[in-house]
């Protein structure tokens, strides 16, 4: 619909009628008149320089450069630090879950600890900020502004984040203990079985970080020639946390300190395979639960 010579009174009509159809409005305007429609408004929009300073206290946004297409480039960059924050909670969520999950099983059933609370503090403080930390410096996906826009009534927590969390938190869990009781049984060596399970788990972020990244993608449309830059960002954070990865488990130094033991290459290979899984379930959930 386009309405054209509307008086300021038929804009606050408008606003108000669509608003009743459960309609989410944004309202430009600029004069004196406009002010009442711009506060009724979900998104009063003022021009910054033209605009007067009534209609400014009105809005809740200003355009400083009263270009409406600075509007567009608003929504596409909030888009990106909305799905962004989404990636770092359903990356951290599940690595925290999984590590509690493994205490209070092992505790429930009188068991020997999987993971050591300085272990824990290990993953929490070098892993998990290291791999998390790029996806803030994540660029906006190229689709974004081809998605439908969200309810804004929808919780950050909505009920497909809530199951890809639990689905991950699961999967980490069973990494974790089922690796370690794995090596427990057949070597008898808690120190080499812990050391696994870390090995494993950090495995598994390593490739859920690839697979919710931008980095995989941009790479392949860069080749392709279809994107104009590469989001390094994971890519520094993944090298980086697995440098550290094999200081944790080979350097004597970190062995005494963190009561783990250094791996041959078969066992290190064992802990990438073991983790490897994660790529597809996070295809699956992907289905359920964009994140890109």
């Amino acid at each position: 619909m386009v309405f054209a010579r509307v008086a300021p009174e038929q804009k606050l009509r408008l606003v108000k009628a669509l608003q009743l159809k459960g309609e989410i409005l944004a309202m430009t305007g600029d004069g004196v008149n406009d002010a009442p429609a711009l506060k009724q408004a979900d998104i009063g929009v003022a021009m910054g320089l033209a605009g007067a300073e009534v209609a400014k206290e009105s809005a809740d946004m200003l355009l400083t450069d009263d270009n409406f297409a600075s509007i567009e480039a608003a929504v596409e960059e909030g888009r990106g630090v909305y799905r962004n924050l989404r990636k770092a909670i359903a990356f951290l969520l599940p690595i925290n879950i999984g590590e509690s999950m493994t205490i209070l099983i092992a505790i429930l059933l009188a068991t020997v600890l999987p993971i050591l609370p300085i272990q824990i503090l290990w993953l929490n403080m070098v892993s998990s900020v290291g791999l998390i930390a790029p996806l803030a410096f994540e660029p906006k996906s190229q689709r974004v502004m081809q998605q439908p826009p969200r309810n804004p009534r929808e919780k950050l927590l909505s009920g497909g984040l809530v199951k890809r969390i639990l689905a991950i938190s699961l999967f980490n869990w069973l990494v974790i203990f089922g690796v370690f009781q794995w090596i427990l049984q057949t070597t008898g060596n808690e120190a080499l079985a812990r050391t696994m399970a870390i090995n494993s788990l950090v495995a598994s972020e390593v490739f859920y970080l690839l697979s919710i990244s931008q980095f995989l993608p941009s790479l392949i449309a860069k080749i392709q020639g279809k994107g104009t830059s590469v989001a390094y960002a994971p890519a520094i954070g993944i090298v980086t946390v697995m440098s550290l990865q094999v200081l944790f488990s080979q350097w004597n130094l970190m062995n005494q300190v963190f009561n783990t033991t250094p791996l041959t290459f078969i066992q290190a290979l064992i802990c990438l395979g073991i983790g490897l899984p994660i790529v597809f379930i996070a295809l699956i959930l992907q289905h359920f639960d964009p994140l890109n």
